[in-house]
């Protein structure tokens, strides 16, 4: 069922919603969240059709708030409110209402969404793109106890994260860091089992790929060794080398669904690592809503002190090793150590 409003208020709004119910025979609310999502009309079509697929798993009120764009002065003074209702089957497993604000109403969207959340239950705002920079300064990020992004979808990506790092509060995420899940068990699960001191590491993926960088900071947080990030063709992130006196682990996926782990004594053995799409992404984002204390110390490791390709260790030179597996914490920092050589930038590095 679809209900189109026409300069409409918050009030007939959830009116209209309670109805729609009454006239599906379901009057009961059987959702365990509310999904914020914070786009445009050019992104409104995906990321409703990302959510769908998580409500599946997640039952939820989506609230899909679209700021218009007001070309005259005179329509950027008039406030307008338009929303589309969502029930039964075109709104996956909970409801959805779509607001388009216009005008001056565009800066007070909380004080519309607001009105809308589910009582007592936790609330989640996710952007797709164009996220704010601040995003727990921003008025509706401050109305989620979680808040999604994706530093793939920015314009620079790998600047992105320095920004994010540095307004990070917790209960904030990335796809970008969901996306590399599946390799952070593998190479955790590889490293109990062959309980190796590695030296050095080698992540390689394609250029201006965040989850390339996040995988690189995690691994030289958790190890506390150099990690050297490497350019490829892709797709995604393609290969990780781990060093160490007792040999190289390596997993390669060269093709984005099939990878290869490759471990010292031991066969090469074949492992799934396909590329997720943004519904599995957000899905796993949603069974979570405390604070990612490992996303936030990956984050704030920084992507300048990763090492370039010319700061990669001589064959046979010593390197500091590690003293526990990748899902354990760092160790303490030799005082005599030297800091790792910041990173040169990889686009001029290309050039």
């Amino acid at each position: 069922m679809k209900i189109d409003l026409t300069e409409t208020n918050s009030s007939k709004i959830n009116s209209a919603l309670v109805q729609a119910r009454r006239d599906i025979g379901t009057p009961a609310i059987g959702m365990v969240l509310t999904l914020v999502i914070v786009t445009d009309e050019e992104n409104a079509y995906d990321a409703l059709k990302s959510a769908y697929d998580a409500s599946h798993e997640h039952p939820s009120r989506i609230v899909v708030v679209i700021k218009r764009i007001s070309r005259s002065p005179r329509s950027r003074r008039d406030a307008r409110l338009d929303a589309e209702i969502r029930v039964g089957a075109d709104a996956g497993t909970g409801e959805t209402v779509v607001l388009r604000l216009h005008g001056e109403l565009v800066d007070h969207a909380q004080s519309v969404v607001l009105p809308l959340l589910l009582p007592d239950a936790p609330v989640v705002v996710w952007w797709p793109e164009g996220a704010p920079a601040d995003l727990s300064g921003d008025p509706l990020g401050t109305l989620g106890q979680r808040r999604i992004v994706d530093t793939y979808a920015a314009e620079d990506p790998i600047a992105a994260l320095g920004a994010r790092a540095a307004a990070y509060a917790p209960g904030d995420t990335d796809l970008s860091w969901t996306r590399i899940t599946p390799w952070r068990s593998m190479l955790a699960a590889a490293l109990d089992q062959q309980p190796v001191k590695v030296t050095s590491a080698t992540v390689e993926g394609e250029e201006d790929n965040p989850s390339c960088e996040l995988l690189a900071m995690w691994l030289a947080d958790r190890l506390g060794v150099p990690v050297r990030r490497t350019a490829s063709e892709g797709p995604g992130l393609t290969s990780v080398r781990l060093e160490s006196k007792e040999g190289t682990i390596v997993l390669n996926r060269a093709d984005g669904g099939l990878a290869t782990l490759c471990m010292p004594g031991q066969p090469d053995r074949s492992v799934a690592l396909k590329r997720r799409d943004t519904a599995e992404l957000l899905a796993e984002e949603l069974r979570r809503l405390d604070p990612d204390n490992t996303y936030e110390s990956a984050l704030k490791f920084g992507v300048t002190r990763l090492a370039g390709p010319e700061a990669a260790p001589a064959a046979g030179a010593p390197a500091p090793a590690a003293t526990g597996s990748a899902t354990g914490s760092a160790p303490e920092p030799e005082a005599e150590a030297a800091p790792a050589k910041p990173k040169a930038s990889r686009k001029a590095a290309t050039k």
